[in-house]
């Protein structure tokens, strides 16, 4: 992947050189925006990687601004910047996009391989490890409880780590993961999510792409969900794509994590993802530490921990006690407008889960109270992003993380033309 970054024009700068590629407006909305990610498809400029790299600035009554930018290669390429800071509802910001010879970028988010996981690091700080080698349950318990492709740990921007695999209760939670439960193949019934079975298991398959850059750090893997009960060899029953993007926000309080996964099946008969209380979408077992006495569940509708089981919602907030100095951290869980049977359905663990303790389970489920069928030649997607943070975070604040999550701002770009250049002035 080609990187990006931004050089700062001095004050009292020349007269322009060449002429802007574009002049970006982007517009706040109805909402106020904190440190939000924005997008540019690069075919409304007519974007050519062979003529030059791209510098942006934001242009401001004063000066104008390095913004650092970032290019996401693809049938169509899009450029990706933070608007950076806050912008109130209503508000506009301008940025000019133009050819330019940046500076080699320092990516603040590193990628590292290390003993079968491969982490994600920001300025020395772990933020998540990706499980890509097989993890083998401890020594005694049933090998068929063997497990890749899963993100454990979490952890929080202070250091803690939010997420739990193998507990004793329950070999097959692994951290941040999601298996489908109850499945029919031609009127067989497999089970890709209680592994002890034996019907199935979720493996990961390859790394598709690793990118490092000033905007965001991210993977994309390749998974294959295998069923153990097909006639002859064990078959691929689900193929699914999974990419994972975090955010370089400028905060030392949060992540922003995007979890995406892409479903298709390679079966001529396809596959029935039968409507149950578990599978697939988004699953999260939070730390042993935290139980009924010191977690909390709230949603977008309201509903708390002893009520938000069967319920729909836009976003839900966990959180819990930890050693961090704010004494609480968690995950506020978004799930995008374009999921099937949005808002979401969700399993929630009730407080008496596991013998009274009332340790955490959530999941966003999909298939909660319909089934869904996959078939041969179509694709499906299911977005969510993660706010990962320590301390507090409010019900609006979470209301103004999912409105940039499922809205985010306008942007308006318009490309010069030779009657009518961008800008008929000198810049400042």
């Amino acid at each position: 992947m080609r990187h990006l970054w931004t050089i700062l024009l001095l004050a009292n700068a020349l007269p322009l050189l060449g002429q802007p590629l574009a002049r970006i407006t982007v517009k706040a909305g109805n909402y106020d925006r904190t440190d939000c990610p924005v997008n540019v498809p690069l075919d409304q400029i007519s974007y050519n990687s062979d003529k030059g790299e791209l510098i942006m600035t934001e242009v401001t009554d004063s000066k104008e601004l390095p913004v650092p930018c970032q290019i996401e290669p693809g049938h169509t390429a899009t450029l990706w910047f933070i608007l950076n800071g806050n912008t109130p509802a209503g508000a506009e910001r301008e940025f000019i996009l133009e050819r330019g010879t940046p500076p080699v970028p320092d990516a603040r988010i590193r990628l590292k391989k290390r003993q079968g996981q491969l982490r994600m690091v920001r300025e020395g700080h772990p933020v998540l490890d990706y499980q890509f080698m097989t993890l083998f349950p401890p020594e005694g318990i049933n090998p068929l409880f063997k497990r890749s492709a899963f993100i454990h740990p979490l952890w929080s921007p202070g250091g803690e780590v939010l997420t739990r695999i193998q507990p004793p209760d329950h070999y097959h939670h692994y951290g941040i993961w999601g298996p489908w439960t109850k499945t029919h193949i031609m009127g067989r019934e497999v089970d890709f999510w209680n592994l002890a079975k034996g019907e199935g298991t979720v493996r990961f398959s390859g790394f598709l792409t690793q990118s490092e850059g000033p905007v965001y750090t991210g993977f994309r893997v390749f998974k294959e969900h295998v069923d153990y009960g097909a006639p002859g060899e064990d078959r691929v029953a689900i193929q699914e794509i999974l990419d994972i993007r975090v955010w370089n926000v400028d905060s030392d309080r949060i992540w922003l994590i995007d979890y995406t996964s892409s479903l298709s099946t390679p079966l001529d008969s396809g596959i029935i993802l039968d409507a149950y209380r578990y599978g697939g979408g988004i699953g999260f077992r939070a730390t042993g530490e935290w139980h009924k006495d010191n977690c909390t569940v709230l949603t977008s509708e309201k509903h708390d921990r002893s009520t938000a089981d069967g319920t729909k919602a836009r976003w839900c907030l966990v959180e819990g006690a930890s050693e961090v100095p704010e004494g609480r951290s968690g995950i506020l869980f978004m799930g995008h407008p374009a999921n099937r049977e949005f808002p979401e359905p969700m399993r929630v663990w009730p407080l008496d889960a596991n013998g009274g303790r009332g340790d955490l389970f959530f999941e966003f489920c999909p298939i909660r109270h319909n089934d869904w069928v996959l078939e041969k030649g179509r694709e499906a997607a299911l977005k969510y992003r993660m706010l990962v943070f320590d301390g507090a975070v409010s019900p609006g604040e979470a209301e103004q993380y999912w409105q940039e999550f499922a809205g985010p701002p306008v942007v308006e770009v318009l490309v010069p033309s030779a009657s009518e250049p961008i800008f008929q002035t000198q810049r400042k």
